[in-house]
């Protein structure tokens, strides 16, 4: 489980590593079910249309991405596989970054132009433009940093460090609307969606089809498995709890998850928080919604401690050793 940090133990026990696949461990089609690629948007194809080349270019049935990009925007694109589609929405907890070239049309100093830019950090009002796939209604969003990078005549360089759902391109209007002149978005990059970044290696679309090709064709797999991440990767900073393996089919059918069936959690969790349910052998099961503190079930023995979301784990991967009421009730005919 090295991508789960800072856990406390509540309980001790171990794996059986007949069922279930450590993350960074799974064989390539299991990562295609649980993965995920950053992929490098080139400007030019939709969102929706990358996804369509990956999911061909891949083999597999489903694909998803997380905050979509407009044709001619480029930069950091998630791409969820299989399963792992299911996980994206929790990206949207975290801030995005952009790095966008506005032009100013007529020529401003900077003095002027760093204070109206002050002006814009914060929460703002923003109304979503008119060629988006929202409700047009006037909403309030978070501009965490509004930094110029630099100025050259009526071009800026801008870094923005947003709440998700913000429109930069609005954004840089607005500005110019304040500034007297106006203002228009030239080029828009992204670097960062939560706590994804280009740091963690971008790929770009012919990386990913010659690492497609070598392992299709040369069975080669080191360029794919370089390219497809776990899903667990994407979901590392959301608080933890990890279960037993006797609990874990349970909660593939939807169940709680009682203070019985826990071995490790964030020592930070209270009531409402969401956070994400794991094996011991750090897979990720579901994302569920805390029912009790973290010093609650510290001290507790029973009761239920985490409502299931959104089960990510396909039912079967481990076996059940639970009973339904009704199988309880029939057996009992028998």
């Amino acid at each position: 489980m090295a991508s789960l940090q800072g856990l406390i133990t509540i309980d001790e026990d171990v794996t059986d590593d007949s069922h279930g696949h450590y993350p960074y461990k799974r064989p390539i089609e299991a990562l295609l079910d649980y993965g995920i690629i950053l992929l490098d948007k080139p400007p030019g194809p939709t969102s929706h249309e990358v996804v369509a080349w990956v999911r061909r270019m891949l083999g597999v049935k489903k694909a998803g991405h997380s905050g979509t990009l407009d044709p001619s925007v480029t930069g950091l694109l998630p791409v969820g596989l299989g399963e792992g589609t299911k996980a994206l929405s929790l990206l949207l907890l975290g801030p995005k970054e952009y790095y966008s070239v506005a032009r100013i049309h007529d020529p401003l100093g900077e003095e002027k132009l760093k204070k109206v830019i002050s002006e814009f950090t914060g929460e703002i009002y923003q109304r979503p433009p008119q060629r988006s796939s929202v409700k047009r209604a006037t909403r309030t969003r978070k501009i965490y940093s509004l930094e110029l990078m630099e100025q050259m005549g009526r071009l800026i360089l801008l870094r923005v460090l947003c709440e998700a759902g913000t429109y930069v391109r609005k954004l840089v209007y607005d500005m110019g609307e304040v500034l007297g002149p106006g203002a228009t978005m030239v080029e828009l990059r992204r670097t960062r969606v939560s706590h994804l970044s280009e740091d963690d290696g971008l790929v770009r679309f012919h990386d990913l089809l010659d690492g497609v090709y070598e392992w299709k064709n040369e069975k080669k797999e080191e360029k794919v498995r370089r390219m497809i991440k776990p899903i667990e990767f994407a979901t590392s900073f959301v608080k933890a709890v990890v279960m037993r393996d006797s609990a874990v089919d349970a909660i593939c059918h939807g169940a709680q998850l009682a203070v019985p069936g826990i071995l490790q959690l964030s020592p930070s969790i209270v009531k409402g928080d969401t956070v994400c349910m794991y094996t011991l052998k750090g897979e990720l099961v579901a994302m569920g919604e805390a029912l009790m503190a973290t010093e609650e079930i510290k001290e507790s023995s029973k009761g239920m401690a985490f409502a299931t979301k959104r089960v990510i784990m396909k039912a079967g991967t481990y076996p059940r050793l639970w009973h339904s009421k009704r199988s309880s009730i029939d057996e009992s005919k028998e």
